[in-house]
């Protein structure tokens, strides 16, 4: 077979992804990226469903699926149930995000796939969890957003709910769900045996709260919205500069430091600024008083100045120029990788890098079945078999 080698890391393991939308795809990205051969099971053509949420050539599907080969399958057919059995028996790890009635109804969940594989680590991503009273309703990004509690922090004061601006659930659970498979492969090492790892969006959102979440179980303190403002830092945040705006961000320790920078001298002797407490209550004032000044230079000024006397301090970019950014395009995270049907398509790469086993990307997303016969061949199947199967629409 011709296997896809995007790095050596994690060449020795064989996943089969049963995923659709992001949050499934987002886990399997990872695998993919660091090396592990990744067959991505899609229903083939004849069975009359869309493939998934998003059009094939779009930007979206093309970041989420590269580096897999791809092998259509309708596993709504027991011929085609017993083929992915058959894969099963020599991969490492399966990754689905059906409901949790779904895979049991098709009968490839945990039981059923670990009985032919007990080495396998089998890795499921829910809306609300594997079982419980909400096991069975649909679960999407926005409403885990809400249910965990994020909306509510999120925004500026008074204005009402507020999303965050990417699918911050579905991804959270994708590479926690990564973390576990990894884990879980990790143990396999001193156990021999497979397991089953599983992760919700609900419960990956309400992780990534972590000290939001804390404040409420340790202190029954309900966090509320602040804005660009930190909930527990002042003065750290956004600020209008002469031309536009910067982030500010000074530890609590470099008050001092910081008002001398902005000659704000006397506010540092102030007895209603002088801890983090009494700044956070009279939040309002500082900030006023912090942006009255950055109002007077530009935010190329304020950065320099800033960030000489080792005070945090940005700018607050569009996307476009996000990637134009000279730090931004040293670490190389916009990668190209050549499409045979697209062209040249420029991507998202990895956010941490392995000094001897990098992460590549080393193919393009498939086209739909495009490794169908090559994957079915190594697993054993002969040529008329595999022609059998299509006559029969199984693939």
């Amino acid at each position: 077979m011709n296997k896809i080698r995007a790095s050596a890391a994690l060449s020795r393991f064989t996943v089969i992804d049963l995923t659709r939308a992001r949050a499934g795809p987002t886990c399997v990205r990872q695998l993919a990226d660091w090396g592990a051969d990744v067959i991505k099971v899609e229903m083939p053509p004849s069975a009359g469903e869309p493939q998934d949420f998003a059009n094939r050539a779009d930007s979206d599907f093309q970041n989420l699926h590269r580096n897999k080969r791809s092998l259509t399958l309708n596993l709504k057919t027991a011929e085609g149930v017993a083929v992915l059995k058959r894969l099963v028996e020599t991969a490492d790890i399966l990754v689905e995000n059906y409901r949790p009635d779904v895979k049991t109804r098709l009968g490839i969940d945990y039981e059923a796939m670990r009985q032919v594989n007990p080495r396998l680590v089998y890795a499921s991503i829910s809306g609300f969890g594997q079982d419980g009273p909400y096991a069975d309703r649909p679960g999407l990004d926005q409403i885990a957003q809400g249910m965990g509690g994020l909306m509510s922090i999120t925004g500026e004061p008074g204005r009402g709910p507020m999303r965050v601006g990417i699918a911050i659930a579905d991804v959270a659970s994708g590479i926690l769900a990564a973390s576990g498979v990894l884990t879980a492969l990790l143990e396999r090492e001193v156990s021999g045996e497979g397991q089953w790892v599983a992760t919700s969006l609900l419960e990956s959102q309400i992780f990534m709260l972590d000290f939001q979440a804390v404040r409420w179980l340790m202190k029954q303190d309900v966090p509320g919205q602040v804005g660009n403002d930190h909930p527990t830092a002042v003065p750290m945040g956004c600020f209008r500069t002469a031309d536009g705006h910067v982030n500010i961000a000074p530890m609590p320790g470099a008050w001092g430091k910081f008002c001398k920078v902005l000659g704000l001298d006397h506010l540092a002797e102030d007895e209603n600024f002088s801890s983090p407490g009494r700044r956070v209550r009279n939040r309002d004032t500082v900030n006023q008083l912090v942006g009255a000044v950055t109002a007077t230079k530009s935010s190329a000024e304020w950065i320099d100045l800033l960030n000489r006397a080792g005070i945090p301090c940005g700018p607050i970019y569009a996307i476009d120029e996000t990637f134009d950014d000279p730090q931004v395009r040293h670490l190389g995270i916009a990668q190209t990788v050549e499409s045979p049907t697209l062209g040249a398509q420029t991507l998202v790469g990895q956010a941490f890098h392995l000094s001897r086993t990098d992460s590549s990307l080393a193919s393009a997303t498939p086209e739909l079945g495009e490794h169908t016969d090559d994957i079915l061949a190594g697993i054993g199947y002969s040529a008329a078999e595999i022609a059998g199967l299509h006559e029969r629409n199984i693939i």
